[in-house]
């Protein structure tokens, strides 16, 4: 009897999700989850103004993955300028977003394990803050504040209070103020061919 308690105890130990970098076959699973997730009305936002066109951060696209291999979470960090700093210098930073879980499986850490991932990745990459737009009691627990955004700004509309960053490297975001705007690549646009 021990013995199958223990080998049922090792199957649900199983991790139901791992984390894994965003691959082109993922594209269409993503933007399905994110219309059930956040809606149609995402589309306008103003963090969406910044990374349309653009290409996630080199490295930084993650999806959660189930025992199946569908896509149940995703997260993208983008090239920003995050205005200036005291000397007149554009300050590179990244803006995160979207971070999305399918709603069936909600309450099972993968938001964080994808956020803890991708922040653990954009340090080693050597990127000195990460700013967002979201919810503060949910983003407090990763250490991003609304204090160093103070004298930032957003293009269109956005919530004061929801506007947060994490210095990855202390100090980073000092003095900095401005418009957020956007730095990484572009998307490749398709060529024309020419009639003959």
């Amino acid at each position: 009897m021990a013995a199958v308690l223990n080998t049922v105890r090792a199957f649900f130990a199983q991790p139901t999700f791992k984390i894994d970098a965003e691959n082109p076959s993922d594209v269409v699973a993503r933007e399905a989850l994110l219309d059930r997730v956040m809606g149609a009305e995402r589309t306008k936002k103003s963090s969406e103004k910044i990374r349309r066109g653009r290409i996630p951060a080199e490295g930084l696209a993650l999806v959660a993955r189930d025992r199946k291999g569908h896509v149940i979470g995703t997260v993208r960090l983008w090239n920003i300028e995050a205005g200036v700093n005291a000397e007149g210098h554009a300050v590179d930073a990244l803006l995160l977003g979207p971070l999305a879980v399918d709603c069936t499986v909600e309450g099972k850490g993968i938001g964080s394990a994808l956020m803890r991932a991708v922040l653990q990745e954009a340090k080693q990459r050597g990127h000195g803050a990460v700013l967002l737009v979201g919810d503060a009691a949910y983003y407090e627990r990763f250490g991003f504040f609304a204090t160093k955004t103070a004298h930032l700004l957003m293009p269109g509309p956005f919530a004061r209070d929801r506007f947060l960053a994490l210095e990855l490297v202390p100090g980073w975001l000092d003095g900095v103020a401005g418009m957020i705007t956007a730095s990484g690549r572009r998307l490749a646009q398709a060529s024309k061919r020419k009639a003959a």
